[in-house]
């Protein structure tokens, strides 16, 4: 049987290492911490950080955990993370469409909202931070499952829960919708979840382009859906871009 591999080890020891400190350590300090040499060390950190493992900061050339270790397997994500990346395109994105923004991760089964922009209006509205939503019935759980297929095959093969009339129900049906999202590169909800309502969802991407949460529009379904109950292309072009930009933000580059 074979033994540890020691790079691996090592490699495990500096993230361990950097995730107990309070902020960020020099190339001097990792290998002094774990015994060992220098050069070992730097290049350990610079493989690390290749794969976004690890961050340098520029000014100081100190080493911190990088944003990719919070989006493996999209099981976990620093909310701070994607919110702090996220708000400035999503409040252009309010502007820009005149609906209330969400910003959304898995949790459990459910959608978590991390970020919502009001609606740039002067209608009473109420804060959805902290809501969980449910996967099948919004434009934002169609995203997540549309790109994770564990969570698709979790889902049960009948009697998902119908919110309304225009809920999908079946595995089969919610199944044709995902092949959709994936092709169009966006989700749409029309009174899926709440009647009178529709929404529009894009993917956000971290490192590698793993799906590591969902940006959406919600709003009127007379003004998100003018034609027939279908979204508006300029409005759903919009929240791709956005999708898009944060994703840059967050390290996925090309995908």
């Amino acid at each position: 049987m074979p033994g540890p591999v020691q790079s691996i080890e090592r490699a495990a020891a500096i993230l361990r290492l950097l995730a107990r400190g309070s902020g960020r350590l020099g190339v001097g300090e990792i290998a002094a911490s774990l015994g060992l040499a220098k050069g070992t060390a730097h290049g350990i950190l610079r493989t690390l950080q290749g794969v976004g493992f690890v961050e340098q900061d520029k000014a100081s050339g100190k080493y911190q955990l990088g944003a990719t270790l919070l989006h493996l397997g999209t099981s976990y994500l620093d909310v701070n993370e994607l919110r702090s990346r996220a708000i400035n395109w999503a409040d252009a994105l309010a502007a820009r469409s005149g609906e209330a923004v969400w910003i959304g991760t898995p949790l459990d089964g459910k959608v978590l909202i991390v970020h919502h922009v009001f609606r740039p209006d002067d209608s009473l509205q109420s804060l959805d931070v902290g809501a969980l939503l449910p996967l099948h019935a919004t434009a934002l759980g169609k995203v997540l499952l549309a790109y994770d297929a564990q969570a698709a095959a979790a889902l049960p093969e009948s009697g998902l829960e119908p919110l309304t009339r225009r809920t999908l129900v079946s595995a089969a049906a919610l199944k044709r919708e995902l092949a959709k999202v994936r092709e169009l590169g966006f989700a749409a909800d029309v009174e899926e979840a709440t009647l009178g309502q529709a929404s529009i969802a894009a993917p956000i991407r971290g490192y590698g382009g793993l799906v590591v949460g969902a940006i959406s529009i919600t709003g009127a379904v007379d003004r998100l859906c003018p034609a027939s109950g279908r979204p508006d292309p300029v409005l759903a072009g919009s929240v791709q871009n956005a999708a898009q930009m944060i994703s840059r933000d967050l390290g996925a580059g090309r995908w």
